[in-house]
This record gives structure tokens, sequence and C-alpha cells, in this order.
């Protein structure tokens, strides 16, 4: 029997960094989390049990962000997790999942291109159209995207330009499902300390970060996953088609 007033989550890449920390704010705010990660299923578990230690259900679920033929097996496995959960849908999206990607316009290759392509931009325009039958109505979707969409770093184009593509589809997302009552927006991560990044244990990258940055620090995964889960909450219902940078100030 579904549980009235009941919320979940589905986030993509939640075994670590900002979707760990996404997944872990959703759940201390009462939400209930279905989350993917693409190997490490050690990490996963990891996770499922902090989830539990805030009195949420948590499931993960494999899935590789860019295996485009895998989803419709993989929206059928949601559909399955939700009735154990007792619910029929889901309520928030978080496209969170990919790679990460630094090279010189001139050496990037056709390979990477389509690798940062299938993962950043393809594989959530078709994941999220896969599972708009299992999102609520008044539902809410968020759309990581990047502060490199504005400052404009060296190495950075290719992986810059698909994050680009996904703040224009976030826009289109939000005026197309605007008549089910479901907003869109996009959060744009400056420089955050993740394995992602390889900012984590780069010492000298963070003094020079946080040189370049109004707030005086780098970012943590926990001021990225913090501010996700505000956006999703009903305090920030009103909040629609919107690109929201969360860099403490980066290079402004």
């Amino acid at each position: 029997m579904t549980q009235p007033n009941r919320k979940i989550a589905l986030v993509t890449g939640g075994s670590r960094g900002i979707g760990r920390s996404t997944v872990l704010s959703l759940a201390r705010r009462g939400v209930d989390i279905i989350f993917t990660y693409k190997s490490n299923q050690e990490e996963a578990d990891k996770v499922i049990s902090l989830i539990r230690d805030t009195g949420r259900e948590a499931v993960a679920l494999k899935l590789d962000a860019g295996a485009v033929g895998t989803f419709d097996s993989f929206v059928q496995d949601v559909g399955k997790t939700l009735q154990k959960l007792g619910a029929e849908r889901f309520d928030y999206l978080v496209n969170n999942a990919g790679i990460s990607h630094h090279r010189a316009f001139e050496k990037t290759t056709e390979e990477e291109l389509d690798q940062l392509y299938e993962v950043h931009f393809k594989g959530v325009f078709f994941l999220t159209q896969k599972l708009l039958q299992l999102i609520h109505d008044g539902g809410r979707i968020v759309n990581i995207s990047s502060g490199l969409t504005r400052m404009t770093i060296p190495e950075s184009g290719a992986y810059a330009s698909m994050k680009g593509a996904i703040e224009v589809l976030t826009r289109y997302l939000a005026k197309e499902l605007g008549p089910r009552g479901i907003a869109v927006n996009t959060i744009a991560p400056g420089a955050i300390a993740t394995d992602f990044s390889g900012l984590r244990t780069n010492e000298d990258l963070k003094k020079m970060i946080a040189g370049m940055t109004a707030l005086g620090r780098v970012g943590e995964p926990d001021d990225v996953g913090e501010a996700i889960a505000s956006v999703l909450s009903d305090e920030n219902r009103w909040v629609n088609a919107q690109r929201i940078e969360v860099s403490g100030g980066m290079l402004i």
C-alpha cells in the first residue's frame, strides 16, 4: 500500500561524490532512495547502509548511464523496485552520473567525444524520456551541469559543451513537462573536492582554486548535495527552468 506523503528519489551515480552526498541529504530530509552505480557494488552497499541509518529505505541498481540500449530493462527494474517499496511512481529524478574529461581541443579524439555525448547528453535525454512513465505528476527533475559552462578553463571544452547542451535541454523539459506540473532545473557545481575531479587530494590545486573563489575555499560534495536536495524540496516548488550555480563565487 502506498504511504501518504511519502517521497522517493532516483539518483544516478549515487555511490560516490556529489551523488552520494545528494542521496544522503535527501534521506536526512525523509526521502526514500533508489540510486545507481556503475561497477563498485561495495561502495554502493556502504551508501545503502548509511541511508538506512537515517531510517529511510534504499535500493541500489546497476546502470551504465551511457548504454542507452539497456535503459528499457533498467526502467523495468525501477518499476519492480517501486513495487517492493510499496509505490507505483517516484517523485524526484537527479541525472547526476557522469565521466570526467580534461584534454585540449586539438587532442580530443572522436571516441572521447562520443563517450562524453553518450553519458552526458544522449543518456540523460533517453533515460529521462523512458522514466517519465514512472515519475509522479508534480514531481521534480534536476540535471547536473557544470560551472564550466560559464567559466572557460583550458582543456575543458568537450566536457563543458555537453553540459551546455544539458542546460538547454533543461529549459525545454521544463516547458514540455509543465502541463504535468513537473519542474526541471539545472545545478551547476564549481570545483568540488571529489575523486571525479581529481581535486580531492591535490592540495596545490585546492589552494589555487580557493584563491579565485569569493568564499575562499574549494567546494565539498555536501555543498552541492544539500543544494540539490533543497531545490527538490517543496520550499522551492516555484523554481523552474533555472540554472543554479553552486560554486562559492568562483571566477566572478
